[in-house]
């Protein structure tokens, strides 16, 4: 298996984190969006609805330096067209596609799952949770750890 090329950050505590969002529910999507707002860090989400976007939009920044790099996409394993485990598998065999931590937020709790998805190099599995309240505070979870404990690559070129 070959390297992926080098993740691109920036430093949160200077720029809004931009994260994108694989969610084909416009519930969940406004869930996760208000989630975020509780935080203390500014986010901007860029959301699309299944994988092949997301590819492209991760695609985009390398042929385009001016767009936002994207610090963290959120993704959902059930989607239309292109899905999660596909995203993940494109992601893993493609060594030019450089990606930053992709978190998994899903419903589903099956081992199967959660095992496949950490075998396809996500950083994180998730379960999306069932109340507005227990999605803000994933939302602060997600802030503690990503944005102000984890350690990131430098910012490269």
């Amino acid at each position: 298996m070959e390297e992926r090329a080098p993740f691109v950050s920036h430093s949160p505590s200077t720029e809004s984190i931009h994260i994108l969002l694989v969610e084909d529910n416009p519930g969940d999507v406004r869930l996760i969006e208000e989630a975020f707002k509780e935080t203390v860090t500014e986010t901007r989400f860029h959301t699309v609805t299944d994988g092949y976007p997301a590819l492209e939009r991760l695609r985009d920044h390398q042929q385009d330096p001016s767009l936002p790099t994207i610090d963290l996409v959120l993704l959902d394993l059930n989607l239309p067209r292109l899905g999660g485990f596909d995203v993940l598998e494109r992601l893993e065999d493609d060594p030019d596609l450089s990606a930053p931590p992709v978190l998994v937020l899903t419903s589903s709790e099956t081992i199967d799952d959660i095992s496949k998805s950490y075998d396809l190099s996500a950083n994180a599995y998730l379960t999306k949770p069932s109340s507005p309240d227990e999605f803000a505070e994933l939302g602060h979870a997600i802030e503690a750890f990503w944005f102000e404990q984890a350690e990131l690559p430098p910012l490269s070129t």
